[in-house]
């Protein structure tokens, strides 16, 4: 029993595989977070919404010449945690319906103005990304109402660390008038708040 509990990763006499017991039986183990558990907790930490974070597996043939993920993948990770954090804000709006209305660009919703990718590690198979995003206020006064920043970071599970972030520029887009428009206060108050 004794070595079955050195095995099981939920006791607190796990030993992971490659690594040393304790130095004296006196000594108690820490817990062992997983990755996913640190990506997350690094992200609750920031104030980050944690109903929206992406896990993004990546698969060989994100792999370019150069052998690590291929720069341009990231823009893709990104959009798809962009996609769950535009859904984390229509269940606040107003349930699956506005999730939908959000998603498939009916009245108002959300276009992409720009994104900027700032690449930090090389990453390469096998790993997952968690990705995270974060409003924070446009910083030109005479666009704040139609437009705000949305910061987003890929989290590492084997390097447990931040390798890539993002800007994008997020304007309020009425489909059904394509064109920009401040979607008032209801729309803003979910965004407002995960600004802070």
């Amino acid at each position: 029993e004794l070595q079955a509990a050195f095995r099981d990763p939920n006791s607190p006499y796990h030993i992971p595989e490659g690594s040393q017991g304790p130095a004296s039986p006196d000594e108690v183990p820490s817990p062992v977070r997983s990755a996913a558990e640190e990506g997350r907790a690094y992200f609750e930490e920031r104030g980050v919404d944690v109903a929206s974070l992406w896990e993004q597996p990546v698969v060989w043939g994100d792999h370019d010449a150069f052998q690590h993920v291929n720069n341009v993948r990231y823009v893709r990770f990104f959009e798809s945690g962009r996609m769950r954090w535009i859904t984390s804000i229509g269940h606040e709006l107003g349930g699956p319906e506005r999730v939908d209305a959000l998603l498939c660009a009916r009245g108002i919703s959300f276009i992409l103005k720009s994104i900027e990718v700032n690449f930090r590690r090389p990453v390469q198979y096998p790993d997952t990304l968690l990705i995270a995003h974060k409003p924070e206020p446009e910083p030109d006064p005479k666009r704040a109402r139609t437009q705000f920043l949305l910061r987003a970071y890929a989290f590492s599970y084997a390097q447990r660390t931040i390798v890539s972030d993002s800007t994008s520029v997020i304007t309020w887009y009425d489909y059904d008038k394509l064109a920009k428009c401040d979607p008032g206060d209801e729309q803003w108050a979910p965004i407002l708040a995960r600004m802070g």
